[in-house]
């Protein structure tokens, strides 16, 4: 299996400073391939440039300019470099598949976080002073930067990104040959219903709140954001306030990100543990969140299309974070041995799981269902749920 592990890094003041310069050359190198690309393909000729020309000048960037991009691992300028060209990629394979895709962008220092060294070994090494009951990384030109290794990293180290994220640096390591750890048999199979009321529902009556972190930081991240909306948007050089402004803004979108992540965390890691087999919906959330587009009514005016009370409905989805949760769960469940299996989602909060009668009138409320055929009544997540598992039970019978 293959297994990422993310650890904070802990920096001294000037590691920190030449953390910061790594990405401002990498973003100055990710740029300048960028602007060739489009001076090359605007010129007369249309001429293709891809990513073997471009690292075929590294070389000479690297003498050109020693104290700058010279001082870098030249691996992680090709991964940089290779980042570009699958931007391009994605770019190209969207517009012939008839979609309208936005044009790579450049990018500024601030929105740059991301260096990747291809392989442990070639400008980086993992646990580079094993002598030490500190746990450190070695950057080529920066150092043995120490790291909070809060877990035993398994199997083989093959990639190492050093990440930004506000004013804190992470180092990520992408692992292969990781042996699976199975856990007993429990003989339970559940089947779980997500929500935007309660966080989930399963088969067996249980409900997981749902926390809404979001919605709880609503007033704290409404005030940062009108404070940061006073400065200038576009302007050379932020000042003191406002890139204070910027932090806090950033800091609280983290901390709300931590909590969602943690709670899927747990979340999921009850499920694994007390069950053998999960069923699940199969849920597009992109589409789920898909904004509706305005109906035109003539003379420049459109049609009510519940435009607000969508956003409400898309904010509480994206909020509650379904998709991370699942790829979450789908992650323990490898490896700890147990069976996933999604499931249509199609009517399963309308069918009755007595008659198997299916109405749209039968979901009388949000939480409420009765059947109108044969007057089953129950919760509502709990019959969407139960319907999961049905499902699930069919679809490995058919499998067998």
């Amino acid at each position: 299996m293959i297994r990422a592990y993310k650890f904070l890094l802990r920096p001294t003041a000037s590691q920190t400073a030449g953390l910061g310069e790594m990405l401002r050359d990498h973003c100055s190198l990710y740029s300048a391939a960028l602007q060739e690309r489009r001076d090359a393909w605007r010129h007369t000729s249309k001429t293709t440039v891809r990513y073997g020309d471009q690292s075929a000048q590294l070389k000479e960037i690297r003498a050109f300019d020693p104290e700058r991009q010279g001082r870098w691992s030249f691996s992680s300028q090709q991964a940089t470099l290779r980042r570009l060209d699958k931007a391009f990629a994605a770019f190209f394979r969207r517009v012939k598949a008839g979609l309208t895709p936005g044009y790579p962008r450049f990018k500024g220092v601030g929105h740059f976080d991301t260096v990747t060294f291809p392989k442990d070994g070639d400008g980086c090494r993992w646990d580079s002073t094993p002598h030490d009951t500190v746990t450190r990384v070695r950057l080529q030109g920066i150092g043995h930067i120490r790291v909070h290794q809060h877990r035993a990293v398994q199997g083989r180290v093959k990639t190492i990104t050093v990440k930004r994220e506000g004013n804190r640096w992470y180092v990520v390591l992408s692992c292969d040959e990781i042996p699976a750890e199975p856990l007993p048999l429990t003989g339970a199979v559940v089947g779980i219903d997500m929500g935007v009321t309660r966080f989930l529902t399963t088969s067996d009556g249980e409900h997981v709140a749902n926390p809404r972190f979001l919605q709880e930081m609503t007033d704290e991240l409404a005030e940062a954001q009108r404070h940061l909306a006073t400065f200038p948007k576009r302007t050379r050089q932020r000042t003191k306030h406002h890139r204070a402004a910027a932090r806090k803004v950033a800091k609280l979108h983290a901390k709300i990100r931590r909590q969602r992540l943690d709670h899927a965390h747990k979340s999921a890691l009850t499920l694994v543990r007390d069950h053998d087999v999960i069923a699940h919906e199969r849920l597009n959330t992109a589409g789920m969140t898909r904004a509706p587009k305005p109906a035109p009514a003539g003379d420049g005016a459109f049609l009510p299309n519940g435009a607000a009370a969508k956003a409400g409905l898309n904010r509480s989805i994206l909020d509650a974070g379904w998709g991370l949760f699942l790829a979450i769960l789908a992650n323990k469940a490898e490896s700890a041995g147990r069976t996933v299996i999604a499931v249509d989602p199609r009517n399963t909060s309308r069918t009755c799981p007595s008659c198997g009668h299916i109405a749209k009138e039968n979901r009388v409320t949000q939480a409420k269902f009765q059947c109108t055929a044969c007057g089953f009544a129950a919760n509502a997540d709990h019959v969407g749920a139960t319907n999961v598992l049905n499902r699930a039970g069919l679809a490995l019978c058919d499998v067998a």
